[in-house]
């Protein structure tokens, strides 16, 4: 079994791939969120549906309508059809970086990768055994976009928690990834031109990226399932976002 990374607060042992995290913090059938409390240490995310010692955030944890661990367990499996016994469920880090002027980083993944090819997304990706959640979410940040942020030229916090599960439905087949991704805002004190300047995407990862501003963050957000959309649309969004 590989070193555990998420944990449930009073239990020594990882959570297994096939569980449910949201299921076994109490998620009922809706989308959430439901408030949980994290302890954030080095390689690991420990949870719990009620303060422990050692939670630091308590937070948001999400999952889509179509996650597929929910629905393991109550649909037969063809011969041969198995999920991962060596390891638990993973970490990873997603990095919303905000520059001086409320603009916010987003980049493309390229359709080579083998997981979520072709995907508009923060950057992010697996936090590493032993290493501190921010550290992490800042290697990742570097290593896609080639940004790296001067110590004392940004503050953090954590947003929120996000199951994930690659391939995402069951329809597509059993899954092979699942992860629990923490979103860190990372509020810059550069200007998106100060920090444009410096990007040097990874071709390996990154095909594109753009900086999403307040009007057309509220126009994609509100695309999402149980928003309500804007009565009025800013006029001059581009025709893509449209």
């Amino acid at each position: 079994m590989a070193a555990a990374r998420v944990l449930m607060s009073g239990r020594p042992e990882s959570v297994s791939f096939a569980q449910s995290v949201c299921g076994l913090l109490g998620a009922g059938p809706g989308l959430g969120p439901w408030p949980t409390y994290c302890g954030l240490k080095r390689g690991q995310l420990v949870l719990s549906d009620r303060p422990f010692p050692g939670a630091s955030a308590r937070l948001p944890l999400q999952r889509p309508p179509f996650c597929p661990f929910p629905a393991l367990d109550q649909q037969p499996r063809a011969p041969g059809a198995e999920l991962p016994t060596n390891r638990g469920v993973d970490l990873a880090v997603a990095v919303v970086l905000q520059s001086s002027d409320q603009t916010v980083l987003l980049t493309r993944r390229t359709r080579t990768l083998n997981v979520s090819p072709n995907l508009w997304v923060p950057p992010g990706g697996h936090v590493e055994p032993d290493e501190e959640l921010l550290d992490g979410g800042l290697r990742e940040l570097w290593e896609e976009s080639g940004l790296q942020l001067p110590q004392d030229q940004f503050f953090w916090v954590p947003l929120g928690l996000w199951e994930s599960a690659y391939p995402p439905r069951l329809s597509w087949g059993l899954p092979k990834y699942h992860h629990i991704i923490l979103y860190l805002l990372v509020i810059s004190q550069e200007s998106q031109q100060q920090l444009q300047a410096r990007i040097q995407p990874n071709p390996r990862e990154v095909s594109a990226l753009m900086w999403l501003g307040p009007d057309v963050a509220a126009a994609v957000a509100a695309t999402e399932d149980g928003t309500d959309t804007p009565r009025h649309l800013p006029q001059d969004l581009p025709p893509s976002v449209l």
